[in-house]
């Protein structure tokens, strides 16, 4: 379904800070008009650490989309159109635990979703789908970036539940202690419906959090302001990018992986409108996603 190279793809999605990757090589800008509308910005492309490598800033150059404005939907596609199958996403962080200090990595395991107005899917509009999302990140791609952590010898916590709210305002405080009761480990604005996006384009998906700051409920601490927030991230991005490129070295040893997320849409099952019922316009929104499924030999 996507165009691929042959070598190992990688899509690498920065988040607050991390607007370019250093280190590639071959590069190119690729704009792309994709059925759901426009990127957040051009994917820069090129060749690190043996991969090939695709990276689009989430939030765009300069820092132009709220986390609500971000066109999920559009980037996830994007990076399948130009053949990834694994995706990193680079996520600045509120901490709701102690012993996640501002400055420490986190590789969280878990999702909760507090967004309310994001399209969150690729189907409806004739086409209904149900893709099963009980472990939301792919965990091999995790074991993995884990791994990587550890060769850059960074802090850094395995698993936590990440909370995405909607934003762009911080938590209340009576939000944040809520989060903190429901076991929330780290909270976000970005990661939903990034990562159900991209189970449903049949890509692993983890995410590298970076943590900023206690969000409001450490009575030691004061209020999130964007001022301290931007200074631990300038300390972090460095770290981010030692971690992508010992990502993309261990990803290039692997090879042509086979993990869950690669055939979440389980051979079809996962689609139950039947082909003949779907609306041509649908169907071409959604061939680069379930076409091969769907449609199996057809173009349009």
């Amino acid at each position: 379904m996507a165009e691929g190279t042959g070598i190992v793809t990688v899509g690498v999605i920065g988040g607050s800070g991390l607007y370019d990757i250093e280190g590639l090589s071959d590069v190119e800008e690729v704009s792309l008009d994709t059925p759901f509308g426009s990127t957040s910005d051009a994917f820069v492309v090129g060749t690190l650490e043996g991969v090939r490598c695709v990276f689009v800033p989430r939030h765009g150059k300069g820092h132009r989309h709220l986390p609500t404005e971000v066109p999920y939907r559009a980037n996830i596609w994007g990076l399948k159109k130009l053949g990834v199958r694994s995706v990193l996403s680079i996520s600045a962080v509120g901490s709701l635990r102690e012993d996640i200090e501002p400055g420490h990595l986190v590789v969280p395991d878990q999702l909760i979703d507090r967004t309310r107005t994001r399209p969150s899917s690729f189907f409806g509009e004739g086409c209904a789908a149900h893709v099963q999302f009980g472990e939301p990140y792919e965990q091999g791609l995790r074991a993995e970036l884990l791994a990587a952590v550890g060769e850059v010898g960074a802090k850094v916590h395995d698993g936590g539940t990440y909370v995405c709210i909607e934003g762009p305002t911080f938590s209340t405080k009576a939000e944040s202690h809520l989060y903190r009761a429901w076991g929330c480990d780290i909270v976000g604005m970005t990661n939903l419906p990034e990562a159900r996006l991209a189970r449903e384009a049949e890509l692993a998906y983890a995410t590298l959090a970076l943590s900023t700051d206690y969000d409001c409920w450490h009575a030691e601490h004061g209020e999130v302001s964007v001022e301290a927030v931007i200074a631990v991230i300038k300390q972090n991005v460095a770290t981010a990018k030692s971690v992508i490129r010992a990502l993309c070295r261990r990803l290039a040893t692997l090879g042509h992986i086979q993990w869950p997320s690669h055939s979440a849409l389980g051979h079809g099952m996962a689609v139950m409108t039947p082909a003949e019922r779907i609306p041509p316009e649908t169907r071409r929104r959604l061939q680069l996603i379930c076409g091969d499924y769907v449609w199996p030999g057809e173009q349009i």
